[in-house]
């Protein structure tokens, strides 16, 4: 395996203002010479971590980027700026990894076409809204050609600034506001801004979340349903916030209740075949 951090800002000065320092983490398999793989494509996947725009959480950073390593994917975790940095810092930094990607494609062995991005909580939130709204005047003022992802995984995502079902918390770390405006709410709700040109998503929740509510996720397949998008939905019943992979490896605790909800790890899998996300053989 090939592992190295990158911090962006070195190849995009401007991301290093105020104090910023957003890093990638990047893996990527090793090409072993008796396998044959050495110019072989792989499809990619951006890990955003959770945290309530306050943190980046480890527990949703390389234990996400060694499951889907030995998938046949090329994985980049990035530790994105958060409070008191504001929107919409976190999503230029996401096309900013986008753009290296697209720029280090033949070095990598990226495939650019099948580029996957999976978010938690509210690096579900940054994921979803990237997906939505990657071309809007903020993100073209400074990539005037951003690029779209192809996919997106959403674990218990925050993902409307309506305060009948929003994370509070994540919308004042991002905006630097009390309370939502109603521009804020039309602005970071991710159900609002699906289009035809949304990618597919696949999303799960636990009903019993008493952190982010399930309605997040329901929001936004719904909203996937009236574009007729493909989505895939699974709604655990058990389960507290901040599962990630729902084992002893990122959780204190574990029981029959969480090792249900782990399931949505082979589910992702079967899913992102399904969508054609297989590595060259």
């Amino acid at each position: 395996m090939k592992h190295e951090i990158i911090h962006l800002k070195e190849k995009y000065p401007f991301l290093g203002e105020n104090g910023c320092d957003p890093t990638v983490e990047m893996y990527l398999p090793y090409n072993m010479t008796e396998m044959h793989r050495q110019d072989k494509k792989r499809p990619c996947m951006i890990v955003c971590p959770g945290g309530g725009y306050s943190m980046c959480s480890q527990r949703e950073s390389e234990p996400i980027a060694l499951h889907f390593l030995p998938q046949g994917f090329n994985v980049f975790v990035i530790t994105y700026s958060v409070a008191p940095h504001r929107f919409p810092t976190q999503l230029r930094e996401v096309a900013a990894l986008i753009e290296l990607i697209y720029e280090n494609a033949d070095n990598w062995n990226c495939n650019t076409e099948k580029l996957a991005i999976i978010g938690f909580s509210a690096g579900g939130h940054l994921a979803a809204h990237y997906t939505t709204a990657y071309n809007c005047k903020e993100v073209r003022q400074v990539f005037p050609e951003s690029k779209p992802v192809n996919a997106s995984l959403l674990c218990y995502p925050v993902i409307t600034a309506d305060p009948a079902y929003s994370h509070k918390g994540s919308f004042v770390n991002l905006s630097g506001r009390e309370e939502p405006t109603p521009e804020d709410i039309n602005y970071f709700s991710c159900d609002r801004l699906v289009s035809e040109g949304t990618p597919p998503a696949f999303l799960w929740h636990t009903a019993e979340d008493n952190c982010v509510p399930v309605m997040n996720s329901i929001l936004y397949a719904s909203a996937l349903g009236r574009y007729k998008i493909p989505f895939e939905l699974h709604i655990y019943p058990y389960g507290w916030h901040g599962l990630s992979t729902a084992d002893y490896l990122t959780n204190n605790e574990t029981n029959e209740k969480t090792d249900h909800a782990a399931a949505w790890l082979t589910a992702a899998e079967k899913w992102l075949r399904l969508m054609g996300f297989k590595a060259e053989i």
